[in-house]
């Protein structure tokens, strides 16, 4: 099997590196450890990479290029890659594209040799364009490029029925598409003790992500004046000492100046990924307001950490955190409406508890890796013509 990145993929240690690239480690290692031999493919940048886990294919210019500027060398990725395949001892089952922009590179890669190819686009740019009109980068010809992948591909695997949704109409057939939800490591993620909380101390509310508009960190900011007696803690962007260079981080402090919430607003920067558990621990309630997104990775890392979830109900967060039972979800851009879920939440330590308890048993019970894995692999299998399990006992004896 093979997994393919035209992006360069980084070793995921620290959290700015985002969903995509945690997905991608996460479930080759998970797959390896169930016996298939997974090579990880992605397009030289001049950066490093983890050869343990990555070989990096000549596809244009050794440095980083935006996806506009990607697209133009996804024809030589393919060649590179079906070329390399042709020389060496190596030749794969099945090709498993990681975004749209893999995935033309895939479909090249295969194309003189019948190699069956599953997509995951890890975003559409369809949902994009919505969201962030004139401001978003991608290039004009992603969408009809996304829907002839879509009908191209083997099989494409969605990580919600709202990106199922969100594919039909684009015009990809529904018995072309399997749901699989991303996952989490709930070996690194796991409920603890958080540092004890110091007389007067705030109520921590803690978010994640790389300092992006549609994250919604200004919206949090416009929502704490209404939860008084709390901070809010934003993790992610670049590193501590560039934050004072960056134009986002510039932005949200400026924000909060004007909110006069300045002195409860706090940028930590880029952390290691190992110390995310800890982070998550220290906070009361996890806020979620990011604006689409198919990945719900910081929820559920959360929840795993036991830490209940404040989220604007949009895509995979819609259907990993269930209302009222492992967090509270909230319609997008309602900035009222999370202020009063955080306040909320914030008074009532026996809620807190509780969703705290119910949102570690559905984690461990449905988004572990092992379990994510088990999964793809069943999608795997189908695209084969090969047999496969086909019911949670016999997940449980593959994991055992």
């Amino acid at each position: 099997m093979v997994f393919g990145q035209a992006r360069p993929l980084v070793s995921p240690d620290e959290i700015n590196e985002g969903a995509a690239a945690t997905y991608v480690v996460e479930l080759s290692r998970s797959l390896s450890r169930r016996g298939h031999d997974v090579r990880i493919y992605t397009r030289e940048d001049g950066s490093p990479t983890d050869g343990a886990l990555v070989e990096s294919v000549k596809a244009g210019p050794a440095k980083h290029l935006e996806p506009a500027e990607v697209l133009p060398h996804m024809g030589d990725l393919g060649r590179a890659l079906a070329a390399r395949w042709a020389d060496g001892p190596f030749q794969p089952d099945l090709v498993h594209a990681h975004s749209w922009l893999s995935g033309l590179a895939a479909l090249t890669a295969t194309a003189d040799r019948r190699i069956p190819v599953v997509v995951t686009y890890h975003g559409l740019g369809s949902v994009q364009r919505r969201h962030e009109g004139e401001r978003d980068p991608s290039p004009s010809t992603r969408i009809g490029l996304e829907r002839t992948l879509g009908n191209m591909a083997d099989r494409v695997i969605a990580q919600s029925q709202d990106e199922v949704a969100e594919l039909g109409r684009l015009g990809v057939h529904r018995a072309d598409i399997a749901v699989v939800p991303s996952g989490v490591d709930v070996d690194a993620c796991a409920p603890g003790l958080p540092e004890p909380a110091e007389p007067g101390q705030r109520s921590r509310i803690l978010t994640v992500g790389r300092l992006a508009e549609r994250k919604g960190f200004a919206d949090l900011i416009a929502a704490l004046p209404l939860v008084p007696d709390a901070e809010l803690v934003i993790v992610g962007g670049p590193a501590p000492e560039a934050l004072a260079r960056d134009k986002v981080a510039q932005r949200l402090r400026e924000l909060a100046t004007r909110a006069g919430v300045a002195d409860r607003v706090r940028l930590v920067g880029r952390v290691p990924r190992a110390d995310m558990p800890t982070w998550y621990r220290s906070a009361a309630v996890v806020a979620c307001a990011t604006w689409y997104g198919p990945a719900p990775l910081v929820p559920l890392e959360a929840m795993a950490c036991g830490v209940p979830v404040v989220a604007y109900g949009v895509g995979g967060v819609a259907e990993s955190v269930i209302d009222g039972v492992t967090g509270v979800l909230v319609p997008a851009r309602d900035v009222r409406g999370l202020a009063g879920a955080l306040r909320a939440l914030l008074r009532d330590n026996v809620r807190r508890m509780s969703l705290s308890s119910a949102a570690v048993d559905r984690v461990r019970s449905r988004y572990t890796w092992d379990r994510i894995a088990f999964d793809t692999e069943r999608v795997y299998s189908r695209v084969l013509g090969g047999t496969e399990p086909d019911d949670d006992e016999a997940f449980s004896e593959a994991s055992a």
